[in-house]
């Protein structure tokens, strides 16, 4: 997941990868252990457009000089930390038990998994899925630009922020939507929730916190259509990996913002698998239900 890209001509498995997918298969080496991470599909509905507007999508453009993805657009995400399976943390909606039975994790991870989306979406995009109680909302995402830079620095956690600020998750704002594993062959993997989520009223998604000059892993973001996006990559203009086309094509099945929302997929893993077959190898993308780890 994290070495294949989606370009023009499809999946594309680097020689790296075909060579691991080779040591894997012949017993020569065992398959890393994915880490725990989580993202967040940003969404909105663009009125400019017209007949209703249509869907966006924030995308995310990360540095060249990072080892993961490097260039690639992506949704904002990341690992599971420690600290997001902090019981401190304050939630309004749907409890950990119930996302535990949504996401088919015990309860304990499946807290940390909705702490680390909220958090790493408010560290990449500056938008925070938070109120000060169920039927409030963070309105001014600009007046968080300080606690944001201090997440990127490590200077504070989730928990901290939110107390300072007297702000609890909306945790009904996240619509899990799919699970996605890297393929055995990569040297870095991670098991990674998809949740969908759309902008709160008066926040804006930015790639960098203003007033900050850092940008943390992304130098750039962009509200595209997802259809547009997926144009966009088949003609070689940039770079998506496979779980970010898959869930592009998968948004653009949709008229709306509401509708996205109002869908329940049942979240089973999908585990893309580096085949060799008669000395090529290729990647299978496999559709939701299956490749169950």
């Amino acid at each position: 997941m994290n070495e294949t890209r989606m370009t023009g001509s499809g999946p594309v498995v680097p020689r790296g990868l075909a060579e691991r997918a080779l040591q894997i298969a012949d017993g020569r080496l065992e398959p890393a252990v994915p880490r725990d991470a989580a993202t967040v599909i940003l969404l909105r509905q663009d009125a400019s457009a017209g007949d209703g507007g249509g869907v966006e999508a924030f995308l995310l453009r990360r540095t060249a000089e990072l080892e993961f993805a490097p260039g690639a657009y992506v949704f904002p995400g990341g690992s599971v930390d420690a600290p997001d399976a902090d019981p401190g943390v304050g939630w309004a909606g749907p409890g950990p038990d119930d996302f535990a039975a949504l996401l088919d994790v015990p309860p304990d991870r499946a807290r940390a998994l909705v702490c680390a989306a909220v958090r790493e979406t408010f560290e990449e995009s500056g938008v925070l899925l938070a109120g000060a109680s169920h039927d409030d909302l963070v309105r001014d995402s600009a007046a968080l630009a300080a606690d944001r830079h201090a997440l990127l620095a490590g200077s504070a956690s989730l928990t901290e922020v939110l107390a300072r600020r007297g702000l609890v998750l909306r945790t009904d704002l996240l619509t899990p939507w799919a699970r996605w594993i890297t393929p055995e062959a990569s040297p870095r993997r991670f098991d990674t929730w998809f949740f969908a989520a759309a902008l709160p009223p008066g926040q804006a998604a930015t790639s960098a916190p203003e007033g900050h000059a850092d940008p943390g892993e992304s130098e750039s973001g962009a509200w595209l259509r997802p259809a547009s996006a997926l144009e966009a990559a088949r003609a070689g203009q940039m770079t998506l990996l496979p779980p970010t086309a898959v869930t592009l094509g998968e948004l653009a099945r949709h008229a709306d913002v509401p509708a996205i929302l109002a869908h329940r997929p049942v979240i089973t893993p999908r585990l893309p698998k580096v085949v060799i077959e008669d000395g090529r190898v290729r990647l299978h993308l496999p559709p939701a239900g299956e490749g169950r780890a």
